[in-house]
């Protein structure tokens, strides 16, 4: 049973909710913006007319959000006093009180995803590293673990690009994930997946070390612009292969765009290299892999703004893009964000997408929310 000082706290939280949300200012702000849609004249410019819809449904949410929070918080309040009066039992409290503290947490966390970049939807690209069948099946145990996390949290999903391994696994994938703050809440996987375990294709029963990198990326849609220099663009066609019937394998509806990025902030040039196998339609395919190219040279301006910041506020611990984030050491049963000091013996439910702690104590350490 909870007591009076945990009620307290509940009610606080709530409180402090309506204020860093300033829920008043929301609502105020959501009648005037819905007021805009009811012109005669609103669709007339569809593109506009998306992203004033956008901007409503993104007010809406948090007001939801809070009213939910808010709703769970006076049944609580209620089921305490009741309980006084032996009209419900202690059981029904704390599940009262469990699902008003999931819901705030929820809320908070939420509260710490501000960026533009945050409310986007992901694009989540997954590289085996070097050792073969080995990485390779570690590649695809990874790209499991996320499309569980996306199915769990009602994310839509689906797979742009995947390329087999050798003997098992995948050599790499690229995946869509889309929902709200999808990219948000992943931006923090960004890095080096490092798993320890003894290997089934090792004869001898050793115990192995496989690498798989990670890249997250905000997927942008038409409401943001992106400079793409036309110029620098470059195709390819190839035939598809693995499940899609026989039409994949005989008309060559895969594209390859390659793209000669140059950073306008250092000079420095590389080639960005996509593949799209995702539908039987070469052009949508097309727009696919432009989407994607649009999305990495979106998070590349987000990197630079990100640097820029760090230099500003030394205090702060600087997140190194690409290094080794986190350990899976299936033998100890042991997962270890190497960033945060979070771990948890909870192997399975991790490789089954139950990575939200993960990703908690990473926005707390480095979002900068209170």
């Amino acid at each position: 049973m909870i007591t009076s000082d945990q009620l307290k706290e509940v009610i606080n939280r709530t409180e402090a909710l309506h204020r860093y949300l300033d829920i008043d200012a929301k609502k105020m702000e959501y009648e005037e913006e819905q007021l805009r849609t009811q012109d005669p004249d609103f669709w007339t410019d569809q593109k506009a007319a998306e992203a004033q819809m956008k901007k409503v449904k993104e007010i809406e949410k948090w007001l939801n959000g809070y009213k939910e929070v808010k709703t769970l918080t006076d049944e609580l309040q209620l089921s305490f006093d009741f309980y006084k009066e032996e009209m419900v039992t202690e059981e029904e409290v704390d599940e009262n009180y469990k699902k008003a503290l999931e819901a705030i947490e929820a809320l908070e966390l939420k509260n710490m995803l501000r960026d533009e970049a945050d409310q986007m939807d992901c694009v989540l690209k997954i590289n085996s590293g070097a050792g073969g069948t080995e990485s390779q099946d570690w590649a695809s145990m990874l790209m499991r673990m996320y499309l569980r996390y996306a199915e769990r949290h009602g994310y839509k999903t689906s797979i742009a690009n995947v390329q087999d391994g050798d003997e098992a696994g995948i050599k790499s994938c690229t995946i869509d994930i889309t929902g709200d703050f999808a990219y948000g809440y992943l931006k923090g996987e960004n890095g080096v997946h490092r798993l320890v375990r003894v290997s089934p294709y090792n004869a001898q029963g050793k115990r192995m070390t496989s690498f798989a990198s990670v890249f997250a990326a905000p997927l942008v849609d038409d409401t943001i612009e992106v400079k793409v220099d036309m110029s620098c663009v470059s195709w390819d066609t190839f035939r598809s292969s693995g499940a899609g019937g026989q039409n994949v394998n005989k008309v060559e509806s895969g594209v390859r765009l390659r793209y000669q990025y140059k950073d306008p902030y250092t000079g420095e040039e590389e080639e960005i290299l996509i593949e799209n196998t995702e539908t039987r339609d070469q052009p949508k395919n097309r727009e696919n892999a432009m989407q994607h190219l649009k999305s990495i040279l979106y998070d590349k301006e987000l990197q630079h703004r990100n640097e820029e910041k760090a230099k500003v506020e030394a205090g702060k611990k600087k997140i190194e893009w690409g290094s080794q984030i986190r350990s899976y050491v299936f033998d100890d049963r042991r997962v270890k964000d190497h960033r945060t000091g979070y771990q948890t013996s909870d192997v399975n439910g991790v490789m089954d997408g139950e990575i939200d702690e993960f990703i908690k104590a990473y926005l707390m350490e480095f979002s900068g929310g209170e």
